[in-house]
Order: structure tokens, then C-alpha cells, then sequence
């Protein structure tokens, strides 16, 4: 007896092979924003590189969230959160709590906002890039003891939000080709 998620039809046998190529396009977006994360790492020597480490992992997660929760979940996104604290010299959770946070909101919304064009969505993000930012400051400053100046918070939020949308199309394009399971 056929079980009534299946549809009658011919499928390809679920070899090895098949197995490891969906499982490889599920972690996709984890294994793609980690890598980018560390590429965000190697030392290019222009000024203000650092803050490309949470932009990229902000927008990855982002993205990742909105287009496929499945591949992002909470725990994968705490070990992403726990590797920019590490990368980053940040106090512990200060990375983790705005990305899981976004996260979050995003799955919660995501009803809304995969339905809205790219510029509402990418206006949605400059707001999470913005209270991102400034939870990251708030944290920072309250873990340090001192009221830490507001600028780099600031360049750190229009910088991320500057990034997202060659992220995006990056992760469009891979979204559609290596990263799509229904492909595999």
C-alpha cells in the first residue's frame, strides 16, 4: 500500500550517490556561510575589514531563513553565531543573540515576506541590520562596562545593508542551481 505523501509515478532509486547530493544542497546555505565567513577573514588589508565578518554572516542568515528554513535552523544558526564571536574577538553571545533573534523573526514572517518584491525585503532587512547592530552595541557596551562610541555600529549596519543585495543575487544564483534539493 502506497502511503499518501507519495505520488504515483516513476522516481530514481535512493542510491549512496543520490543520498549524499541532497544531503550536500541541504547544508548548502551553512556550509556556504561559514565558508564566507572565513573567506571574510583572510587579511586583504583595507580598512574597516572586520566589520565584513557580521555583515556577511547577518546576511546569510538572512537570506537562508527567508528562502529555506529548513537548511538554516536554530541550532545551526547558534554554532554560526558562536563561530562569529570566535572569528570576530567579540565577548561570547554577543553575535549569537542578534542572528538567532533574526532568525527568528524571519521564519516567523516569512509568510509575508516571500510574497513582498526584493526592495521591501530588502528595506525589512535594513531594519534587522540596524537592530542587529545596535543589540551587538548595546551587548558589547554592557559586557565591557563603558558606553562604547555608536559610530561603528552605525558604519556596521549600512554596510550590511550595502552588502545584501550582491549576497543576495549570490545566493539566488545558488539557490536555483547547486544549492536546490529538488535537483538533486
Amino acid at each position: 500500500m502506497a502511503r499518501p505523501d507519495q505520488t504515483p509515478g516513476m522516481r530514481p532509486r535512493q542510491t549512496l550517490g543520490r543520498k549524499l547530493d541532497v544531503a550536500t544542497r541541504h547544508a548548502f546555505p551553512a556550509v556556504s556561510t561559514i565558508v564566507l565567513m572565513l573567506l571574510a577573514e583572510i587579511p586583504f588589508g583595507f580598512a574597516s575589514q572586520a566589520t565584513l565578518l557580521p555583515a556577511i554572516t547577518l546576511a546569510c542568515v538572512y537570506f537562508w531563513s527567508l528562502v529555506r528554513p529548513a537548511a538554516m535552523p536554530p541550532p545551526v544558526v547558534f554554532l554560526i553565531g558562536l563561530l562569529l564571536d570566535l572569528l570576530g574577538y567579540l565577548p561570547l553571545g554577543v553575535g549569537v543573540l542578534p542572528l538567532l533573534i533574526a532568525h527568528g523573526l524571519v521564519v516567523r514572517w516569512r509568510q509575508v515576506l516571500t510574497r513582498q518584491s526584493f526592495p521591501a525585503v530588502w528595506l525589512v532587512f535594513a531594519g534587522f541590520s540596524a537592530g542587529a547592530a545596535m543589540l551587538s552595541w548595546a551587548l558589547t557596551s554592557l559586557l565591557s562596562f563603558r558606553l562604547l562610541s555608536l559610530g561603528p555600529a552605525l558604519f556596521q549596519a549600512i554596510l550590511t545593508v550595502a552588502l545584501y543585495p550582491a549576497l543576495a543575487v549570490l545566493c539566488i544564483r545558488a539557490h536555483r542551481t547547486v544549492a536546490d534539493p529538488d535537483q538533486a
